[in-house]
């Protein structure tokens, strides 16, 4: 994934008038970028951040206290999608809101789109790039800006049950088609290998990335899409036929509570999933020792060994008066060992966005995985298998929804290949209902 040019950036529709071709007014925000570099104050600073991090106050008063100059308060938010970003476009519309939020890696598009980032690199970020993951680094980059600081990731692998495989003489699958074989002996034991969420795309994407996808790129002054191309559709024929044969359920999604019911009762043999499920997973009835990690199944011999879901930033609203302080805060936070660990401690952060440094925790081998060190063996590896040529677009979210409903007509006789070509012409009408500039990719 590489920095957009700025012809492309002009695709995204980032120009003067990008609030007004968003649909979503925020007035105000647009000059604030436009403006003057804002010098560093020269009296005490109080920074407000909104997150939906737990305990992220502990992170802060660890930096607060040797900091007495620019305290930082967090203040908790709803994750982004249930309620928490459209508290910041509020906060954007009306000139007020925080000083730094986080912001989802596949987000970062729409608020530019609505000039509602600073662009950290007036203020120095470049002088950081350096030290983070050069792929994460690459999705906060739009022509020379910086529109977010890594904060975490999400490289997926393979949570399996060692006890339920043995019971069909099977270990952990390492390509698709095994797994897809080790499925059906499972069902045979009324046991599930996992589950498709019919109802969240993220997952299909995740996994269709991993086949080596690419769906939407920069092409001069608009974008190309793909979405019916060789490594999506394989992705899309594979998954009809293993819900056709029941090897997974629709019934539910990871992690919900159908899931843990059925995690607790034995019914689930595996999950694959990003490497932040790891806590989510002790929430799991009985399970402590039972579960292992395994690198994700590969496609064969083609795509990648691992694939991404999630992952934030800590990104700086354009109304904050204070970009510099809050930009020595959020590279405190990232970079510093004591930082990164304090987040994995108090926040349970996703994978660390440096490439020399997992934290101190996660060098430690698990109790809750059998003594496993799964983080070094498994999830290191997968952060340098990752299909680095996707790139994230400014209706990511709305471009989800319009997934998911075409996904749900799976359950009543339809096609996830029909599905996603629906969901490509829909994408193509969204993109250009907002004034944006697209066309379908030719063969």
């Amino acid at each position: 994934m590489s920095p957009l040019s700025r012809r492309g950036l002009l695709g995204l529709g980032l120009t003067a008038g990008a609030a007004l071709l968003a649909g979503c007014s925020t007035p105000g925000t647009a000059s604030v970028n436009a403006e003057p570099a804002i010098p560093p104050a020269t009296g005490p600073v109080k920074l407000t951040y909104w997150a939906w991090l737990k305990d992220l106050q502990k992170v802060c008063d660890i930096w607060n206290a040797n900091n007495p100059q620019v305290q930082v308060e967090a203040i908790w938010i709803p994750s982004g999608n249930s309620g928490g970003y459209p508290k910041m476009y509020s906060a954007l519309a009306a000139g007020t809101g925080p000083d730094l939020a986080q912001i989802e890696f596949r987000t970062i598009p729409e608020f530019i789109l609505v000039n509602g980032l600073v662009d950290l690199a007036r203020y120095g970020a470049h002088d950081y790039a350096d030290r983070f993951d050069k792929t994460l680094w690459s999705q906060v980059s739009f022509v020379d800006g910086v529109y977010g600081i890594p904060q975490d990731s999400g490289p997926m692998a393979t949570y399996f049950r060692p006890d339920l495989l043995q019971r069909v003489g099977a270990e952990a699958p390492k390509t698709w088609d095994e797994w897809a074989d080790v499925a059906g002996e499972l069902r045979k034991n009324q046991v599930y290998i996992d589950c498709f969420p019919l109802a969240d795309p993220s997952w299909f994407t995740a996994i269709a990335t991993q086949a080596g996808a690419s769906w939407l790129k920069v092409d001069g002054d608009g974008w190309v899409i793909n979405m019916t191309d060789d490594a999506t559709m394989k992705t899309a024929r594979f998954f009809d036929k293993a819900i056709d044969d029941d090897l997974v359920t629709t019934a539910f999604g990871q992690y919900s509570t159908p899931w843990f019911a059925a995690a607790a009762a034995d019914q689930i043999a595996s999950l694959t999933s990003a490497s932040w499920g790891d806590a989510l997973l002790e929430g799991v009835s009985g399970a402590e020792g039972k579960w292992r990690v395994a690198s994700m199944p590969r496609w064969g011999s083609s795509g990648f060994g691992s694939s991404y879901i999630g992952g934030s930033t800590a990104a700086i609203l354009a109304n904050s008066q204070h970009p510099k302080e809050a930009l020595d805060f959020a590279i405190w936070m990232q970079t510093s060992k004591e930082g990164i660990d304090a987040l994995i401690k108090y926040c349970g952060i996703g994978w660390s966005p440096l490439p020399d440094y997992i934290g101190a925790q996660r060098q430690q081998p698990s109790e809750f995985f059998g003594g496993q060190s799964y983080n070094e063996e498994i999830f290191l590896p997968a952060t340098k298998e990752q299909n680095p040529d996707w790139t994230w677009w400014p209706i990511t979210q709305q471009s989800f929804n319009i997934i998911a409903d075409q996904f749900r007509k799976k359950a009543s006789g339809g096609t996830l290949v029909d599905a996603i070509s629906a969901s490509e012409a829909n994408i193509i009408d969204a993109f250009r209902n907002k004034g944006l500039t697209i066309r379908k990719e030719t063969s």
